[in-house]
């Protein structure tokens, strides 16, 4: 996957001067968010699965992203355009999905209930994907959600149920793709993606101005931007990002931005559907579906969708690396999330209920006798945690530097741990759960 954080556009002088912030506190404590990625593209809610061996110049035709299908299905010969043109007929365009959505079923103090059931601490709606549909009542254009389709300001409903809930409340923003008022061939690889989008004045203004719309009516606490900016809003202008973040901090001085701007400053790292192997030493968020695609795929089953334990699995593996994670789910057209989705966010929420303390509020354990591949860490002020898969072991190891007389408890175990040298054994009940959690009184 593409990383942002290098990506710069265009030298100006003088050269534009971004406020700098540091990550706040909240969003380093928080370790889990909610992405929600609803639109038209709900409606045929269809992409291909991925498949081994796909050629470099046929990615982009067999996209796995159901939130892509405005531009997957303009490649001619893609699964997508020969599926869309049975089903939907060769005259059907993907804006005449603002008619056939209707978000009948959408209740968000539900949707956001659930992920608070699920332990999440913030919550990023899009608010406008790359089809250039937008989900609140902008001022800037008439193809959005509060006057096509549902007829409804569904931004304003997420931003007020998750306040009323206590979620910090972010906005996604396709900042330099909307395709709604753009006019370029389908993209067909990585350099397109870069190449196909406007970077004229006129759309950079209009890009400012719908943020600046989403900055002014939610007081957004995360601007999370996709695929860069337009070049000619990399300036010194008035609409220009450099002013836009001077406006953003002095709304929201406590706020955050992520790294996808296409500019010298950047939040905090973004990493997508993305392995990684050690520790990141700047604050970074992983983020991918709970299938491979971020829209709901009604392609994707049981067998392409992260089960509970997998889901506990990766949070524990991304939080011991020192980064957040922003899990995706992806309703129905009618507003509705699906039960598999469903299932493996209660099970992670089951999971916190017990083993939260490991998680909420704590920094990466970076000691160089810590790294073995069959335990993860995590640390606060006063404790080191230690998770491991009792499916694998028996007991898990103390790291040597940790003090001789140190005391342990298991999470979600009241009994006295069995502790023999630096071996401390997994208690009987733990056994048949997922990652079991021993935590180490360093001080």
């Amino acid at each position: 996957m593409i990383n942002f954080e290098h990506r710069t556009g265009p030298v100006f002088s003088p050269e534009p001067t971004y406020p700098q912030r540091d990550v706040p506190d909240w969003f380093q404590d928080a370790k889990l968010g909610i992405f929600v990625h609803w639109g038209l593209y709900s409606v045929p809610a269809w992409a291909s699965l991925p498949e081994e061996g796909v050629q470099p110049d046929d990615e982009y035709a067999m996209h796995s992203y159901a939130e892509w299908y405005a531009n997957t299905v303009r490649i001619p010969h893609s699964p997508a355009h020969i599926r869309h043109n049975k089903k939907y007929g060769i005259g059907t365009s993907y804006e005449d999905f603002a008619h056939m959505w209707h978000a009948e079923k959408f209740d968000p103090r539900a949707m956001v209930d659930l992920f608070v059931e699920a332990g999440a601490r913030y919550l990023v709606p899009t608010t406008k994907h790359h089809d250039g549909f937008c989900l609140w009542n902008t001022d800037t254009t008439n193809f959005s959600a509060a006057q096509r389709g549902p007829q409804r300001d569904i931004i304003q409903e997420f931003h007020d149920s998750a306040r009323e809930a206590k979620l910090k409340f972010g906005v996604y923003f396709s900042g330099a793709h909307d395709w709604h008022v753009a006019h370029f061939p389908p993209i067909e690889s990585d350099r397109d993606l870069f190449v196909y989008r406007r970077n004229d004045p006129e759309f950079a203004r209009y890009a400012a101005d719908q943020l600046r719309e989403l900055i002014d009516r939610f007081h957004p606490d995360i601007l999370w931007n996709d695929i860069e900016w337009p070049d000619s809003g990399k300036s010194n202008e008035d609409y220009a990002l450099a002013s836009l973040f001077r406006k953003y901090f002095s709304t929201v001085p406590d706020g955050v931005v992520n790294d996808r701007w296409g500019i010298p400053y950047h939040g905090y790292l973004t990493r997508e559907y993305s392995i990684i192997d050690s520790v990141i030493p700047e604050p970074w968020e992983a983020t991918r579906g709970l299938g491979h695609s971020f829209g709901y795929n009604t392609n994707e089953d049981e067998n392409n969708t992260l089960s509970a334990p997998a889901l506990i699995d990766l949070l524990v593996d991304t939080v011991s690396k020192n980064g957040n994670l922003l899990i995706n789910v992806g309703p129905r057209a009618d507003g509705t999330i699906p039960e598999l989705q469903q299932n493996s966010l209660r099970g992670l929420g089951q999971w916190l209920k017990t083993n939260g303390e490991a998680i909420y509020g704590t920094r990466v354990f970076t000691d160089a006798d810590s790294r073995k591949s069959s335990q993860r860490y995590t640390r606060n002020d006063g404790e080191l945690f230690i998770f491991v898969d009792p499916s694998q072991r028996s007991d898990v190891e103390i790291p040597s530097g940790c003090p001789s007389d140190a005391s342990v408890r298991w999470l979600g175990n009241s009994s006295p741990a069995e502790r023999n040298g630096l071996a401390v054994q997994i208690p009987d009940s733990l056994r048949s759960g997922s990652l079991a959690v021993c935590a180490v009184r360093m001080k």
